[in-house]
């Protein structure tokens, strides 16, 4: 459940972090599958809309929460918004029986390090409140390793494979014990 990093700005469909990782799955879980649900540009409000149905339709095990960039992207009110927006869906998938595994996005520095550090730190701080894994990672040193696509906010093809497998570690436990 995601934005364009979920669904794959920029790269081919099967060059995205979450067609990698179905690949990867698929040589010790034949029978998983990985549904991406990832719209470029959604926000926090579109994925608390899209959220029902998608639970409903797929009953997933596990779900990867990757939204609120375009939002932090759009200045809105952390707090109010998408904090607010962000606990809803963590609180529903929860409810649905599913595992809710999320993604801290972080914002270009530009934004102002007021902005960018309460925006980094409130996926903390809801991985820490709903005790979900938090996969985190770094937009500087993907910057500096040459990941990012020209525009500086979206992975490239290498960028993504990393995203792959910093998923794929938090995720292989879960797996492991509710596939056992």
């Amino acid at each position: 459940m995601g934005d364009s990093l979920s669904a794959g700005y920029g790269v081919k469909a099967e060059e995205s972090w979450p067609s990698l990782l179905e690949n990867t799955l698929k040589k010790n879980y034949p029978n998983l599958s990985v549904i991406n649900a990832g719209i470029s540009g959604d926000t926090t409000s579109g994925g608390l809309f899209r959220l029902p149905l998608l639970l409903n339709k797929h009953q997933p095990k596990i779900v990867i929460l990757e939204l609120g960039g375009n939002d932090g992207l759009r200045g809105m009110s952390i707090k109010r918004v998408i904090k607010k927006n962000l606990e809803q869906m963590i609180n529903m998938i929860q409810a649905s029986g599913s595992i809710v595994v999320m993604i801290g996005v972080e914002l270009p520095p530009n934004y102002g390090d007021l902005y960018t550090t309460s925006f980094k730190k409130m996926y903390l701080d809801l991985a820490n409140k709903y005790s979900i894994s938090l996969i985190e990672g770094s937009l500087i040193e993907m910057v500096s390793s040459n990941l990012m696509q020209s525009d500086g906010i979206h992975p490239n093809q290498a960028g993504h494979v990393l995203i792959e497998q910093e998923v794929l570690k938090k995720i292989a436990p879960i797996l492991f014990n509710i596939t056992d």
